[in-house]
């Protein structure tokens, strides 16, 4: 069961989070529990993080949102896409929430944004798990490709087992058949009059994009100050070599790696990753406690 919360975003965005578990409790620091802001990646949405969230409910409160232009959240076509905006609402998010100072999860994307309010707020921090998010520049050629890949798919989709078969099997993108991907993408469909069509504006993934793909973040990886994970996919668009320079770079850096795993860890190996992040949030959580003492 999931619970829908209303964040406003910065310049008034309209946000949907969702909690999962019973609700807080008064004093949520106080037992030892952890405040996790789950933030996804680009075309995302906070859904693709139920299984992991549940499994955190157990023992800490988690809650999940929808970005700006994605999932249930706000789409105007005057809103700002820039990275600014993301980081602010995630900031926005943790405040209104209560969560702070939370752990923030992030794949892709969200892990950008989250390590971006890292370094910027380190106050709402405790610390940050990197999923599978590249720190170098991607440069032109990428963000043509997507703007390509965007043209290329078959909308509308006749039915969803159409947009689980294209995304998994069909898709140029895909290398293998992936059941997975297919099913992360069908839930980012909705029924519209002449078939399934994405929840999100593809222009709109697009101008957020172009914010990051043309800049290094290392500079902002050095200012995390908390303790920070980066975990990859071994078949993940994260190269090891990058991964490992990411924890150098990182003050209080730790690396894990799922096997099997592409780029989206979470949905391709839910107990691989579930494994690889359980003990460095645990540490987090016995490092906040000693510190109560």
């Amino acid at each position: 069961m999931a619970r829908r919360i209303d964040v406003t975003g910065t310049g008034g965005v309209r946000l949907k989070a969702w909690e999962f578990g019973d609700p807080p409790k008064d004093e949520t620091e106080h037992d030892g529990t952890l405040g996790v802001l789950l933030l996804h990646g680009l075309m995302g949405r906070a859904s693709h993080w139920a299984s992991t969230a549940r499994w955190l409910s157990e023992r800490h409160r988690a809650v999940a949102l929808d970005q700006r232009g994605h999932g249930r959240s706000g789409k105007s076509s005057q809103a700002d896409f820039t990275r600014e905006a993301y980081v602010d609402d995630a900031e926005a998010a943790l405040e209104q929430l209560g969560l702070a100072p939370a752990v923030l999860i992030g794949h892709a994307m969200g892990a950008l944004t989250a390590w971006q309010l890292a370094a910027k707020r380190p106050d709402l921090v405790r610390g940050v798990i990197i999923c599978d998010m590249r720190a170098s520049a991607l440069g032109s050629a990428s963000q043509r490709e997507w703007s390509d890949w965007f043209k290329s798919w078959p909308v509308p989709f006749a039915t969803l087992a159409d947009v689980r078969k294209w995304f998994g099997e069909d898709d140029p993108w895909v290398e293998r058949p992936n059941a997975a991907r297919g099913e992360f993408y069908a839930e980012v469909m909705h029924e519209c009059e002449d078939g399934w069509r994405p929840v999100f504006e593809p222009e709109q993934m697009l101008r957020s994009r172009e914010t990051w793909v043309f800049d290094a973040h290392w500079e902002e990886l050095a200012q995390v100050q908390c303790p920070a994970l980066v975990v990859r996919g071994l078949d993940g668009e994260l190269g090891r070599a990058e991964a490992q320079e990411m924890v150098r770079v990182l003050p209080r850096g730790e690396y894990a790696e799922v096997a099997d795993a592409g780029h989206l860890v979470h949905y391709d190996q839910p107990e691989g990753w579930r494994a690889a992040i359980e003990p460095f949030l645990d540490a987090v959580r016995s490092t906040g406690e000693a510190g109560r003492l």
